[in-house]
């Protein structure tokens, strides 16, 4: 098998990768469901997008609070379209908010669909609040500076 030039492995990747993705966000993760996360349908289920939505929430959090966080609160969740075995999730988050011990993240998530004639939907969009905890599970306040 020939092998490519890093260049031209750098081209062949930027001639796929979505053009429509945001670009006032960090990507904190990237996922493709598997098929134990579908239903009898095809569909992923809601609670797995959640859940992975929580993950990928807690990224920025994390490194603001420098130590342990904990989700305290789900503000908003909305499921713009059904998410299918195959589509190439990316979560995208922005701080929306730093409080004395709490951190608010707005996060959108993007499918990938259809790597033949590609296209991109946003699918998901949250606004999750977590908080920074000390070692007995107690709120503490957040590192300034």
């Amino acid at each position: 098998m020939p092998e490519i030039s890093s260049e031209d492995a750098l081209a062949a990747v930027s001639g796929i990768a979505p053009l429509t993705l945001p670009n006032d966000r960090q990507l904190v993760m990237r996922v493709m469901p598997m098929p134990a996360d579908a239903n009898g349908n095809g569909d992923i289920f809601g609670g797995w997008i959640m859940a992975q939505v929580d993950l990928a929430g807690a990224v920025l959090p994390a490194r603001i609070a420098r130590g342990r966080i904990v989700t305290v609160a789900v503000n908003q969740f909305v499921f713009k379209q059904p998410v299918s075995m195959g589509d190439l999730l990316s979560f995208y988050a922005r701080v929306e908010r730093i409080g004395k011990t709490s951190v608010t993240v707005n996060i959108e998530v993007f499918a990938e669909r259809n790597p033949a004639d590609l296209h991109v939907v946003k699918v998901t969009e949250a606004n999750v609040t977590y908080v920074a905890i000390d070692g007995q599970g107690r709120p503490r306040q957040i590192p300034r500076g």
